[in-house]
């Protein structure tokens, strides 16, 4: 099996057979393949690791080499060769590690000896892990996901175009530099993906480059939280040690430490880890997170890591490897991320590493009695390290950095079979080179239009819930086209086709939403609506242009007009499904509703990085509407007066808040700028991924007498939001914004600032007010508004072993407006969300002028 391996590796990489190719297989003590061992080459600094079948391979210059093999829980084997013209082959059997345990007396009152190894870990841990100014590396990295099930069909819908096996493979050449304190950047010279020869990997070697050296290690897509590491100065209250004994490596002592949760659900790792005796630094790692540590879409992951001294007295992770499984709606399925990192140039920040000296006791006059008194634990202390000079030539330069994190180069998927035969240090497994060569030859077929419609044939196939709840979509996927319909009724709080309210009566409400895309991601889109209203039986009609020329910096002109019927608060409060519901069953007609004749132009882009433009345009002729319905299944007595409302809403600030038709030209203009915005690039677009800093927004929006407009006013804010994480304690989001106007003239109601309100049972926007009236402090004053809310992530509720197993998780709130006539306004709010995954249930309570004013208890989505 083994030489028709190699034979396979041949015929699919013609670039072995160049000279200078060390190429073999790792075994066990019963010649059983080890995946994933690690093969160090100490002359160079680089490393490489075995496939799953345990195979290697190495393109060395001619030369005498120093080769370490290693494998947890096995010991170290180092061998050295030298490499000619010729091809050679060396297999590797490596055997069991054999643990001696210290000589030591245990005491029924002593602690394991792990506690002392671990307390010296976490006492060089800051050191350790700063003890390079900077460094750059070149990482290979690979990642496979595979599917072991797949389901026929999930809720109704039926599966295509998803098989068992390998569902994505993709391969990356990364040149990655850092530097102190947290610079980072990576330059992806190349990419490759399984039957995508146009595709960009999406592999990231600077987000794999996790250290347990960090006491909390955030891992995106895992957990909100976060993990504590074993070796966090906390360590002691989240996990217990267990030594295992200790093996011998090149001379060094290294100890093996069982980690151990002490809780069942904290956010921690379990497993083994390997520390070196008298550095206490991290020699190797075989950590493994599970569902109850609270990670996320998968059911358990995998953390294997191997350290090796690539400059003197400097370890830095020569392998990594992230295997995880999952399973869920019918689907089971794995995979794993793997890093491998090789050319390492290292600026080492200490010329004398740090150490642990233990404190010699005082001389005391007991110390004569002393042996009839039990011995005390001893103390110690951290020898400081020396600073090391700077280098005469900087390792990495300062140029490199900025806050573009990833650039992948244009050309990083045009490298050929040969490129990577010659620059691949893992061999691809033979399901790999099969997985490979099939898509490869599939995927003209896959591209083609004879297939692609036979599955948009099965995509395409209406279904009744799609066309009653959610939505319709028709998709000519070969030549990128795509055909919207909004459904029939929306709970989600969208558009809907049928609606129900005072002023309309039924309303029919129907939009098409055609989109084409081309290769390069610029997109057109073509909306038209109709709406008629069967009890006002007006007719309207609007259509909506979007064109989106510059996918990098996300810049799109719209224009739109027509006539059409829009909520007075341009906020749009409530949805049409929430209106409907509270219309028909208690009779409140929140939504109150005016038609204007109108043209639209907008224009939105990103400037500069993390600076972004909008403006709009508007000119429209607005006019009153009034109601034309009162009916509702509320059973209503005789004599029982109606509680529907008039469409003109009550306003503080107004004694009568109607109007009669007028025109309004109105400007509107937004800048925000988040500093410090970290960004991926890419050949066709970039992904921003955010900022340690706030946002900031100067906003206006102005009334212009010009063209027949009739009214004129000027308004501008400034608004400053985050998203703040706390670690374990969760996360707060929180959004500020104040303004003022001025130069007021004739404004009607929609003119004013109006905001997020709600009076029902079904929570709104959470970034709005839950108990607010949608109308009465709408306000041409200037006010300050005010949104906090904080997000636990089970920090508490972990505690509870009902809500544990629930995985519920406990969330607060904190509205605040102030306006002329609202004074202080105050909402707080408890709640509970992930309910069923999906739900969230707040209680609220208000407060005006620091009494109390309304409570309730809200329902919405809380994912």
């Amino acid at each position: 099996m083994r030489h028709t391996y190699l034979l396979l590796l041949l015929l699919f990489s013609p670039a072995l057979s160049m000279a200078g190719i060390l190429r073999g297989r790792v075994t066990d003590e019963n010649n059983k393949g080890l995946p994933f061992a690690s093969i160090y080459i100490k002359e160079t600094a680089s490393g490489t690791a075995t496939n799953d079948q345990g195979l290697y391979q190495l393109q060395l210059s001619p030369g005498t080499y120093t080769l370490e093999f290693k494998y947890v829980g096995y010991r170290a084997h180092t061998q050295t060769v030298t490499i000619g013209e010729a091809a050679q082959e060396l297999n590797v059997q490596l055997q069991p590690e054999v643990l001696n345990l210290k000589e030591v007396v245990v005491k029924a009152s002593d602690e394991d000896p792990a506690y002392a190894i671990m307390r010296n870990a976490i006492r060089l841990r800051r050191y350790h892990r700063d003890e390079v100014n900077a460094w750059s590396a070149r990482v290979y990295m690979k990642g496979v996901a595979r599917m072991d099930k797949v389901p026929s069909k999930i809720l109704g819908v039926k599966i295509v175009d998803v098989d068992t096996g390998i569902v994505y493979l993709s391969e990356s050449v990364s040149e990655l530099a850092f530097k102190k304190p947290n610079k980072i950047h990576e330059r992806m010279i190349s990419s490759k993906v399984s039957g995508q020869k146009k595709g960009f990997s999406f592999n990231q070697a600077s987000e794999m480059n996790i250290s347990f050296y960090d006491p909390l290690l955030k891992v995106e897509g895992l957990s909100e939280r976060g993990f504590v590491s074993p070796l966090a100065n906390n360590a002691f209250m989240f996990y217990r040690f267990e030594y295992l004994g200790t093996f011998q490596e090149n001379g060094r002592t290294i100890n093996k430490i069982k980690v151990i949760p002490r809780r069942k659900h904290d956010p921690v790792f379990a497993g083994s880890i390997y520390i070196v005796d008298g550095s206490w630094r991290i020699h190797s790692t075989d950590l493994k997170l599970t569902k109850d540590a609270g990670i996320e879409f998968v059911d358990w992951i995998r953390v294997r890591q191997v350290y090796a001294p690539v400059a003197e007295e400097v370890w830095m992770p020569v392998s990594q490897r992230f295997t995880f499984e999952a399973a869920g709606l019918g689907f089971k399925g794995g995979g794993y991320a793997m890093g491998v990192y090789s050319n390492y140039k290292v600026q080492p920040a200490y010329a004398r590493p740090p150490k642990v000296e233990e404190v010699a006791p005082e001389p005391t006059p007991e110390t004569e009695v002393a042996a009839a008194k039990p011995a005390k634990k001893p103390k110690y202390k951290v020898v400081e390290p020396e600073e090391a000079a700077p280098p005469a030539q900087p390792v990495v330069s300062d140029a490199l950095f900025s806050k573009e994190v990833l650039l992948v180069e244009k050309d990083a998927n045009k490298r050929d079979s040969a490129y990577w035969a010659s620059v691949r240090p893992v061999p691809l497994t033979q399901e790999e080179v099969v997985d490979y060569h099939e898509k490869d030859s599939l995927e003209v077929i896959r591209n083609s239009r004879p297939y692609q419609d036979s599955l948009d044939a099965v995509r395409n196939k209406p279904s009744f819930g799609s066309f009653l709840l959610g939505g319709y979509t028709y998709s000519n996927t070969f030549e990128r086209k795509y055909y919207q319909f909004d459904p029939l009724l929306s709970l989600t709080g969208g558009p809907s086709i049928l609606q129900y309210n005072t002023v309309e009566g039924v309303a029919a409400d129907v939009r098409v939403n055609y989109r084409k895309s081309f290769e390069n991601r610029t997109y057109y889109q073509i909306e038209p609506g109709v709406r008629y209203g069967f009890s006002n039986q007006k007719l309207n009609a609007k259509l909506l242009l979007r064109y989106q020329y510059d996918p990098i910096k996300n810049s799109t002109i719209s224009v739109e007009g027509g006539r059409y019927v829009s909520q007075i608060n341009n906020l749009d409060p409530i949805s049409p499904f929430v209106n409907t519901l509270y219309t028909l069953l208690a009779e409140r007609n929140y939504m109150k509703l005016y038609q204007l004749d109108f043209g639209h132009i907008s224009y939105r882009s990103e400037l500069w990085n993390g600076l972004r433009f909008n403006t709009s345009v508007d000119y429209a002729h607005r006019m009153p509407l009034e109601n034309t319905n009162d009916f509702s299944f509320r059973d209503r007595g005789t004599d029982e007066p109606s509680r529907f409302t008039s469409n003109v809403p009550e306003n503080a600030e107004l004694a009568d808040a109607s109007f009669s038709p007028h025109q309004a030209l109105t400007v509107t203009a937004a800048l925000s700028i988040k500093p410090g915005m970290r960004y991926i690039s890419r050949p066709d677009n970039k992904i921003n991924l955010g900022s340690k800093y706030p946002a900031f927004t100067l906003s206006y929006r102005g009334g212009i007498k010009a063209f027949g407009g009739d009214v004129k006013y000027g308004t501008a804010g400034l608004a400053i939001s985050d998203d703040v994480s706390f670690g374990l304690l969760g996360r707060s989001k929180y959004n500020v914004l104040g303004a003022t106007f001025w130069g007021k003239q004739n404004m009607r109601l929609m003119d004013y600032k109006h905001f997020n309100g709600n009076r029902t049972l079904i929570a709104g926007t959470y970034e709005g007010f839950q108990l607010l009236d949608y109308y009465r402090y709408s306000t041409k004053n200037r006010y300050l508004e005010a949104h906090y809310e904080h997000h636990f992530n089970g920090f508490l509720f972990n505690k509870i072993p009902l809500f544990r197993r629930l995985k519920w998780q406990e969330v607060v709130s904190l509205n605040y407006l102030n306006t002329q006539e609202s004074r202080h306004y105050l909402e707080l709010g408890l709640g509970i969300e992930h309910i069923f995954k999906v739900l969230r249930v707040d209680f609220v309570t208000s407060f005006q002028e620091g009494n109390k004013a309304r409570t309730g208890v809200l329902v919405g989505f809380g994912f």
